[in-house]
């Protein structure tokens, strides 16, 4: 075989035995004093900036008086000859071709020994000169090449892709290299957090960290996942909200705080849920949730026109080969009443919400699920009901941003009542696509009732309701010092980012999502 024939063994062998070959020949390189994996590497300039630098030069220009190192990934090698190789230069999203020629090149024979050494997949480092082919393609002409760290798999070809969400999914590195629209969806959703940082700090916010175990899960309606502290002998929870703390912090003076991280909720796995997923909260002093509509539509109209250049964006809902719908995030965004449009849709007059605590009101709502035939697995209490019913009836027409206000007390264990509608509570979930996005509320600063309602909560934890609230005894005895009118706002990044990429899987935006075991950890697709 002609050292530049380049139907290398590698498509004919099975993905064991090319790994094999190849590390025997990286061990041989060793063995004859050679390094494969180099310390450091020198660049000069990344790939996005050599093409933005030189993509004005003309066909077969050679700028032999400018010498410039450059390296990424070799997606492709194909040869022109005994003398002549190009190859596809690959990172941050881009293409370089790499016209290795022999005559520009330090010796033939070190021509001939780099280019028989580095296969698909390797990272090599290319030092040389800017330049064009005469069909116009911008290369770098080298005249030396380093192998900085050779790839022992075999890399799939770019036309046939990586399409097995399986693999796809637990080795999300193959599934960068082989994907940029992969890589850009993780920039759309760094771009997401940056711009919410930008937009927060710039409102006078104090970003802050509180902690991710607690004694007691507490700030949302939610299954905990528990660990156990040696040392103290002691049972931890993962957080499944960090809300007490931050109203503990208004408490403490810091009007406004916020906080971009983690929360964990031993709940299902499917398309928008995911174990651990990353949420924003805020707390603003001398606040309502009216003020925080007002907030949400500024931050998510300004969001998406900052990173899509309008306030339109499609999104496939099943999937890419499914129906496309437009989702507008012109302001003012729809605004509905939970309860009174809930019975308007549903053509029901509901009881008052003043009553919806006795159990004369969860016998309606209990009958009225039966009637309508839609399923609440036990407890079957008014709030899972009403959950329910709200999910199949309400939630269902919200397409572009909806305000869905005023939630019950009973939903809503931590927001203030409302100032007008006994029962009810200033609180609204901003919900698009039919998915909730936002949760905010008017927040309850009275001690006293706030006691009350947990104890609420704790009597439906005692009867079989997993995702029930404890009693917080340390935030109970901070509202008594005196929590301020306050407002307080929650938004998951990760099912925003789904939107604005156009991802109809939550595991499409996670880079590294829960998956159950692989029987095959770590073994190469095949």
């Amino acid at each position: 075989m002609a050292h530049y024939d380049l139907r290398v063994d590698e498509e004919t062998l099975e993905p064991n035995q090319y790994f094999k070959i190849r590390t025997q020949a990286v061990q041989a390189l060793k063995g004859m004093g050679e390094d494969p994996y180099p310390h450091k590497y020198h660049v000069d300039m990344s790939l996005t900036e050599f093409i933005e630098k030189y993509s004005h030069l003309q066909s077969e220009d050679h700028r032999t008086d400018v010498i410039l190192s450059v390296s990424g990934r070799i997606h492709a090698k194909r040869a022109a000859g005994a003398k002549l190789l190009f190859y596809d230069l690959r990172g941050e999203g881009v293409k370089l071709q790499v016209m290795a020629s022999s005559k520009f090149y330090t010796s033939a024979m070190e021509f001939e020994a780099i280019n028989n050494k580095l296969r698909r997949g390797d990272i090599v480092g290319v030092r040389g000169n800017p330049g064009k082919t005469k069909k116009g393609e911008l290369s770098i002409i080298p005249i030396e090449m380093t192998l900085l760290s050779p790839c022992l798999h075999m890399l799939p070809h770019l036309h046939s892709g990586l399409k097995v969400k399986e693999t796809r999914f637990r080795q999300r590195y193959l599934d960068l290299i082989l994907n940029d629209y992969v890589r850009q969806n993780f920039v759309t959703r760094c771009r997401i957090i940056a711009y919410l940082r930008s937009f927060l700090d710039q409102q006078g916010f104090l970003e802050v960290e509180t902690p991710m175990m607690s004694q007691i899960p507490g700030g949302a309606v939610a299954r905990p996942f528990v660990t156990h502290h040696n040392e103290l002998d002691l049972k931890l929870y993962m957080r499944i909200a960090p809300e007490l703390y931050h109203k503990m912090l208004v408490v403490g003076g810091l009007d406004r705080v916020y906080e971009i991280g983690r929360q964990f909720r031993n709940e299902g796995i499917d398309l928008t849920h995911n174990p651990e997923f990353t949420t924003c909260e805020f707390y603003m002093a001398y606040a309502d949730y009216n003020d925080l509509m007002k907030i949400t539509e500024d931050l998510l109209s300004g969001m998406v026109k900052h990173i899509t250049g309008g306030y339109k964006i499609t999104y496939h809902p099943d999937g890419p080969t499914g129906k496309a719908c437009v989702i507008d995030f012109s302001p003012p965004f729809r605004r509905v009443s939970m309860t009174h449009d809930l019975a308007k849709i549903m053509d029901v007059t509901f009881p008052p919400p003043e009553t919806y605590d006795s159990d004369e009101t969860r016998k309606f709502f209990d009958e009225l699920c039966a009637q309508k035939g839609v399923e609440c697995p036990p407890p079957r209490t008014t709030a899972r009901l009403l959950d329910k019913l709200l999910g199949e009836f309400l939630e269902v027409t919200c397409i572009n941003p909806t305000f869905i206000c005023d939630h019950p007390q009973i939903m809503s264990p931590l927001a203030k009542g409302h100032r007008r509608d006994k029962g009810l509570t200033e609180r609204f979930e901003l919900f698009v696509m039919k998915k909730e996005l936002c949760n905010a509320y008017t927040e309850l600063n009275d001690p006293i009732r706030q006691r009350e309602l947990f104890e609420q909560q704790a009597k439906a934890k005692a009867e079989g309701d997993d995702e029930a609230m404890f009693i917080d005894e340390t935030f109970c005895t901070a509202l008594e010092y005196g929590l301020p009118p306050t407002s307080g706002w929650g938004m998951g990044i990760d099912r925003l980012t789904m939107f604005l990429t156009d991802s109809n899987n939550i595991k499409e935006v996670l880079l590294f999502p829960i998956m159950k075991p692989d029987d095959n950890k770590g073994a190469a697709p095949v």
